[in-house]
């Protein structure tokens, strides 16, 4: 839901634990159309799934496999109103990233959520906004632009307190890192960062909602990547240095490193461990036979840097 400024600032889970994070969220592995009860991570504004609030899961447009997740135009009764849920987090840092499509011409919205609900949504229609509106061509303002984003108090201002640039029509990353220790957001948009910003409204890391705006709104979610701490760390390998084949793979996936690797944990869709391992050597390999078919996220650690890749089996 949008966030209108007037005289005052005016989250959602299922049985979200605390705790919960999920590695990746590629909707691969989802029932097309309404998400519903499917994952507990997404959830409406109402609380209420399978109202039309909910995102739809299409085969339309896809960053990785053949699926994504759509909020398209508004207008509608109700308009599609989606929560990410990331948890209530009161302390720590987190980083939540995903792809994000927007076709030509059309628009994109979402705005950075603080305290959820227990009981599913964000409470009594208010929410608690943690940070101003962010569209991408923002259509009701007058100096809005397609390939121009930006933070709006109001939607209806002509223009943003702080602007980014994005490709249209292409799939392009989002990755907003929280700090609740001191209450900052850092957003980078295509692999630019926007300046941090402050929380808005309270100290907690509750959800993204993701909100049919107007009726040029139009836009695709993919790949979902939920972790506690930073992703890509500063002394993350370089592409020279690792690699991982064959990809998809069938029973045994091999690592190339030019030193030995410490440890190697395998992640299904839903953030749960299925695989573990401290090989300790130069360019082990990993057993995967006993893995179903499906994306995988395989994270590799050489002392204190680590890496992140997605693998099809």
């Amino acid at each position: 839901m949008k966030k209108i400024y007037f005289l005052a600032v005016a989250v959602m889970a299922f049985t979200f634990a605390a705790n919960a994070q999920f590695a990746l969220d590629d909707f691969e592995a989802y029932n097309l159309g309404q998400m519903g009860t499917q994952a507990a991570h997404w959830d409406t504004w109402s609380g209420n799934p399978n109202t039309g609030e909910d995102i739809t899961v299409v085969d339309i447009e896809a960053q990785s496999g053949f699926q994504s997740g759509l909020v398209g135009p508004g207008g509608g009764s109700p308009e599609q109103d989606v929560i990410l849920n990331l948890g209530n987090k009161t302390s720590s840092t987190w980083t939540v990233k995903f792809a994000m499509f927007i076709p030509t011409g059309k628009t994109g919205y979402y705005n950075l959520q603080g305290q959820l609900e227990p009981n599913g949504g964000a409470g009594s229609g208010a929410g608690v906004f943690n940070s101003p509106n962010l569209v991408f061509n923002n259509t009701q303002a007058a100096n809005g632009a397609p390939g121009l984003g930006g933070a709006y108090p109001n939607v209806t201002d002509p223009d943003p307190t702080y602007s980014w640039a994005y490709p249209e029509n292409a799939w392009f990353d989002i990755e907003i890192f929280y700090d609740v220790t001191n209450l900052t957001w850092q957003m980078k948009v295509d692999g630019v960062d926007v300046p941090a910003q402050p929380f808005d409204a309270d100290a907690t890391v509750g959800g993204i909602d993701f909100y049919a705006i107007d009726a040029n709104n139009t836009f695709y979610i993919d790949d979902v990547l939920y972790v506690e701490g930073a992703i890509g760390a500063t002394n993350d390998f370089a592409a020279d240095n690792f690699k991982v084949y064959p990809n998809p793979v069938q029973d045994i996936l091999n690592i190339s490193s030019k030193v030995s690797v410490d440890t190697v944990t395998v992640y299904d869709v839903l953030g749960k461990v299925v695989l573990q391992a401290q090989p300790g050597v130069i360019s082990p390999k990993v057993d995967m036979s006993a893995l179903s078919s499906g994306a995988y996220l395989v994270q590799v650690t050489i002392g204190d840097a680590s890496k992140t890749i997605k693998v099809i089996k």
